[in-house]
C-alpha cells in the first residue's frame, strides 16, 4: 500500500493557521478601542489677552445756576400775573396794568385768544420769541377815539411756550404765553390804574382851585339814594348821587395817593360790563344813569363794592 507524504500538507496548514490567528487577533485587538478620559484630554494652550477698556461715556454738563440767573427765575416768577376767576368779566380776563408785569396767556391748537389794547391806543409793534409755532396778527375794530387793536394768537400744538412784547404808542405789554391741550382764554384786556391815578392828582389839583363837578345844576335836581355796601378799602366811597342825567361818585382824598378801581356796571342777570366814566377832582363822573355798579381793585384779594340804587319811588328818567 502507496502510503501519502501529508507533512508538507500539515506544516502549511499549521503556519496558515497561526497567520491567521495572528491577523484574527491583531483586528479584534485593534477593534478594542479604551474610552477617553477627562484627565486624557489636555485643554489647548490659553494665550492671555488684555482687558478691553471701558467704553468711553459722553461727558455730562450739568448746567447750574448762578446767583444772576436765580435772581432773574425769582423776579420773573414773582411778577408774573396769573388768570384768577374774580378777574373774568363773562369769558375775558381783566387784568390790572402795571409797568413790568409779565401777564400769563393760555392758548390752544384751533382755538384763538384775543389781546385787546385799549380803546384809542395806537399799535406799533408786536415781537415774539417762537414765530415758527405761533400765529400771531393783528385787526381793530370800532372807529375814531373808540377804535380799538387786538392782537390775535393761536399755537400749532400743545405744550409750547414763548413770550410776546407789545409796544404801543402809550406803552409797552409783556406776556408770557403757554399752549395746553384743549384749555385757551378766549380774551384779555387790562385796567389803567395808573392812568386814573395821574388824572386823579391832577384833578385834585383843579379841586384845590374850587372847579365845580358840574354847572348849572341846581340843588334840588339832585338825588342821593344810592346806598353803598360791601368791602371797605380806604378808596371806598364816601356818596354817589345823580342829576336826572349823570351819575356821581365821591371818594375820599386818600384815593389821590393809592390805586383807583374800575367801574363795573351789572345788569339784570347779574353780568359786569366795564363802564366809560372821567375823573374830575375827586369823583367819577358816568354820563348814564344806573341801578347797580362795582368798584373791584386787586387779584388775590380783591375788594369790591356795590353801589346800588334805592327804590325809585316813583322817578322817572332812569334809563341804562
Amino acid at each position: 500500500m502507496k502510503r501519502l507524504n501529508i507533512a508538507p500538507l500539515c506544516g502549511l496548514s499549521l503556519v496558515t493557521l497561526c497567520a491567521a490567528a495572528e491577523t484574527s487577533a491583531q483586528i479584534k485587538s485593534a477593534e478594542i478601542v479604551k474610552p477617553a478620559t477627562i484627565a486624557d484630554v489636555k485643554a489647548p494652550p490659553v494665550t492671555p489677552t488684555k482687558a478691553a477698556p471701558p467704553a468711553s461715556r459722553p461727558a455730562r454738563h450739568t448746567h447750574r445756576a448762578n446767583a444772576a440767573e436765580t435772581s432773574v427765575a425769582l423776579a420773573n416768577r414773582a411778577a408774573t400775573r396769573q388768570p384768577a376767576a374774580p378777574g373774568f368779566i363773562n369769558a375775558v380776563q381783566v387784568y390790572p396794568f402795571a409797568d413790568g408785569s409779565l401777564y400769563q396767556v393760555y392758548a390752544a391748537p384751533e382755538r384763538v385768544t384775543d389781546i385787546a389794547l385799549q380803546p384809542g391806543e395806537a399799535l406799533i409793534s408786536v415781537a415774539a420769541g417762537d414765530t415758527v409755532r405761533w400765529v400771531i396778527g393783528d385787526t381793530s375794530s370800532g372807529s375814531g377815539s373808540d377804535k380799538r387793536t387786538h392782537i390775535l394768537i393761536k399755537p400749532f400744538s400743545a405744550g409750547l411756550s414763548t413770550n410776546v412784547v407789545i409796544t404801543s404808542d402809550r406803552r409797552t405789554y409783556h406776556l408770557v404765553l403757554a399752549s395746553t391741550s384743549a384749555t385757551a382764554m378766549v380774551a384779555l384786556s387790562w385796567t389803567y390804574p395808573q392812568d386814573a391815578l395821574i388824572a386823579l392828582k391832577r384833578a385834585e389839583e383843579e379841586r384845590q382851585k374850587a372847579v365845580p363837578v358840574a354847572t348849572g345844576i341846581s340843588p334840588d335836581q339832585l338825588h342821593f339814594d344810592y346806598a353803598i355796601t360791601g368791602d371797605r378799602p380806604l378808596w371806598r366811597p364816601l356818596r354817589a348821587f345823580d342829576d336826572g342825567r349823570q351819575t356821581f361818585i365821591e371818594f375820599p382824598a386818600s384815593l389821590a395817593v393809592g390805586e383807583a378801581p374800575p367801574l363795573f356796571l351789572v345788569d339784570a342777570k347779574g353780568q359786569a360790563q366795564l363802564v366809560n366814566y372821567r375823573l374830575q377832582g375827586r369823583f367819577y363822573v358816568v354820563d348814564r344813569l344806573f341801578d347797580t355798579a362795582e368798584l373791584r381793585l386787586g387779584l388775590k384779594h380783591q375788594d369790591v363794592v356795590l353801589i346800588a340804587r334805592a327804590s325809585a319811588g316813583g322817578r322817572k328818567g332812569r334809563g341804562s
